[in-house]
């Protein structure tokens, strides 16, 4: 009898761990998409900014197509997280009709909602950041240079973040990340260049 209580117990303790461990492994994805949303503002924004830069020097326009480039892209990934969860929420509830004989936990399904929310307050976060360091800078080359260092900061500190959350090695994460976003403004900024220089 004691022997089966023991069991029990023990069977238990390993049901709670799984628990606990299955919810930990939920917030890292859900943390870690957040922190790549983020990037992708952070990146995708500061090099639009970078490429109007490259063509236009006045503060207003980077500042303005800096916003647009927030809004649009935050809409952008509002819906897309919202119809991609949408099609799982009714895959899952149709699984658990089946195998529950109709009845449905909604507590255990995923919400499209705050997906798409979580989605677009991370890639604004991520998207006001080189829009705060031009914001208040006069100086075009100046401007460009504080819009690189925030960047660059940011880049670092998201790259940490996600390795962290990933289990990755933190130094080539970062390189990895930094370097990819440093690509992408260079890119930009010297293609606009370029074809502004070339066709307008």
């Amino acid at each position: 009898m004691e022997s089966h209580n023991v069991n029990n117990s023990s069977n238990l303790d390993m049901e709670m761990d799984q628990e606990k461990a299955f919810d930990y492994s939920k917030r890292a994805q859900w943390l870690r998409a957040a922190v790549l949303g983020a990037n992708d503002g952070l990146v995708s924004t500061a090099s639009l900014m970078m490429g109007v830069g490259a063509v236009k020097q006045d503060v207003k326009v980077m500042i303005l197509s800096g916003f647009a480039g927030l809004v649009a892209g935050a809409c952008s990934m509002a819906i897309g997280e919202f119809v991609s969860v949408y099609s799982q929420y009714d895959i899952e509830m149709a699984q658990m009709k089946r195998e529950n004989g109709g009845q449905v936990e909604k507590e255990k399904l995923p919400s499209p909602m705050q997906a798409a929310a979580a989605s677009a307050l991370a890639f604004s976060l991520g998207a006001i950041v080189p829009l705060m360091a031009a914001a208040f800078v006069k100086d075009y080359h100046v401007r460009i240079g504080a819009i690189v260092a925030a960047v660059t900061l940011a880049l670092v500190m998201f790259g940490w973040l996600g390795a962290v959350l990933g289990k990755a090695p933190v130094f080539k994460s970062s390189a990895r990340v930094l370097i990819g976003g440093w690509l992408a403004m260079a890119v930009t900024f010297g293609l606009t260049k370029l074809i502004g220089t070339h066709s307008l």
